[in-house]
């Protein structure tokens, strides 16, 4: 994704977090305890890239604070870290209760601000749940999901039946202080242009024409505001026991319902083909009733904003987004 430069820094959003140099095996976190149980903590290496920027290292110098901290205050057990995640520390936990549940100490970078308010808003239903928030730490304590299977491991149609009977269930009218999506397209809008160029204009200038074109258009034309999930996929939506699929890990927007399959069209884990892009497409919009131009539309401009890292392109969103704009010409 274009666009947002955290704290003080003066690159691309893409280049601050998702541009990654190749990093050593891990950071230790040495001295983390809890009353008498001695815990280390090993930082991914996911994460050691962001040593790579002053705000990256002045955060992983204080992670030992931060993960005493979060030990202490709400009496966890740590477990070994989750190793995907690369911009939070996600640790498995025990609480002093028994139960499980996990750790996720935050980076601290604007999309990452709303995700407590967007779990604490569907209160469990559809997503994980939020157990405990400190705002001062980025730190929040979540429900673990159990067995925790990753919704991309099953059959494409079946992970579709899944996200048709989750996407309304999230889709909720109170939307509380999250970022709106018209202020999130402004901003695609305006910084897609510059991250192109330093790409090296990796696609036709009439698909970056018309994706900041649109992002205008839509974003000033939408109807009722939901919640949105704005990065749901299938390594996002894990299996629990609570609910047989829990979606985690939201960058949450609050906009129209037609914004809110754009992340399962353009995600390739459920298939990499124009055919497979747009089934999922027209599976999504008959299924959830949803405006068929508009979908298309969003799609297509929001994976031509995704589809752009640091100074490198996203092949995948490229194609992605090259197909449905072949949709989108018929349509319009």
């Amino acid at each position: 994704m274009v666009g947002y430069q955290p704290l003080a820094c003066q690159v691309p959003y893409q280049t601050f977090f998702r541009a990654k140099p190749t990093p050593p095996a891990h950071l230790v976190l040495v001295g983390v305890t809890l009353r008498d149980v001695s815990a280390r903590i090993e930082i991914p290496a996911s994460l050691a890239w962001l040593a790579g920027t002053p705000e990256g290292r002045r955060w992983l110098a204080d992670l030992p604070r931060l993960a005493s901290q979060c030990l202490d205050m709400w009496a966890l057990i740590p477990g070994e870290p989750f190793l995907a995640s690369n911009v939070s520390l996600v640790v498995p936990v025990t609480r002093a209760d028994g139960s499980d549940a996990v750790l996720k100490i935050q980076f601290p970078h604007r999309e990452s601000t709303g995700e407590a308010d967007a779990l604490q808003l569907w209160q469990g239903v559809g997503a994980v749940q939020l157990l405990e928030h400190n705002p001062e730490l980025h730190a929040l304590l979540i429900e673990r999901c159990v067995p925790g299977v990753h919704l991309a491991s099953i059959p494409a149609d079946e992970a579709l039946d899944v996200v048709v009977s989750l996407l309304p269930r999230l889709w909720i009218s109170d939307t509380g202080t999250i970022t709106s999506l018209a202020e999130e397209a402004a901003g695609w809008s305006s910084s897609l242009p510059g991250a192109w160029g330093r790409a090296g204009q990796p696609f036709d200038r009439r698909l970056l024409n018309a994706a900041t074109d649109l992002l205008s258009e839509l974003a000033i034309s939408q109807g009722d505001p939901v919640l949105l999930h704005q990065d749901l996929h299938g390594d996002n939506i894990l299996s629990a026991q609570r609910e047989p699929w829990l979606a985690i890990d939201p960058k949450p927007l609050a906009g129209e319902r037609e914004f809110g399959v754009a992340s399962v069209v353009r995600a390739h884990e459920f298939g990499h083909s124009r055919e497979a892009v747009r089934w999922r497409l027209d599976r999504l919009v008959g299924d959830l009733g949803l405006d068929r131009d508009r979908a298309t539309a969003w799609s297509f401009a929001a994976t031509l904003a995704w589809s752009i890292e640091g100074s490198e392109a996203v092949s995948h969103h490229v194609d992605t987004a090259r197909w449905l704009a072949e949709r989108l010409t018929k349509s319009r």
